[in-house]
């Protein structure tokens, strides 16, 4: 491991679509960067030689590793991503990115990508609300668990109590 490498490092399980994810998710959320793709030295359980064992990039700041692994092991909702947003415009362009292009949407902001990575699209106006207690918490957590994309014009509204 070389100086610069982080510390810490979210490592996902794909079965051959690595590099693919990768490059989809380093173009669509914030301060990401795609970095080294790396290609199998020898054939092994889950590639061939020279076939993209794994990559790495950043997504928000955070430092990940996609590696093929195989079909053995499949994402599932038991572990999500949460990316925060500022506005509904960036959750409509984060949420539509992710669901329009193979994923489906859940619940309360949720959906999953096309290889089964869950998310959590948040606007911070609802992370906000939800901290403060009380009546407002529960007005917003009232209003986010009709939702599926979170609509920030609703949060703000049961926020406000109108």
């Amino acid at each position: 491991m070389s100086a610069a490498a982080p510390k810490a490092t979210v490592c996902l399980w794909f079965d051959k679509d690595a590099e693919e994810a990768a490059r989809f998710y380093s173009s669509i959320f914030p301060d990401s960067e795609l970095g080294e793709i790396q290609r199998a030295p020898s054939d092994n359980p889950s590639t061939g030689e020279g076939d993209v064992l794994l990559a790495t990039l950043t997504i928000c700041g955070i430092s990940y590793m996609l590696l093929n692994g195989g079909p053995n092991f499949a994402p599932d909702e038991a572990y999500s991503l949460q990316i925060h947003t500022d506005d509904q415009e960036e959750t409509d362009r984060l949420w539509n990115a992710i669901v329009g292009n193979g994923g489906q949407e859940s619940a309360c902001g949720w959906c999953k990508d096309k290889w089964g990575v869950c998310w959590q699209i948040t606007p911070r106006v609802l992370t906000e609300a939800l901290s403060t207690g009380g009546e407002t918490a529960q007005r917003a957590f009232e209003a986010m668990m009709t939702m599926h994309k979170i609509d920030v014009a609703a949060i703000n509204a049961a926020v406000k109590g109108t």
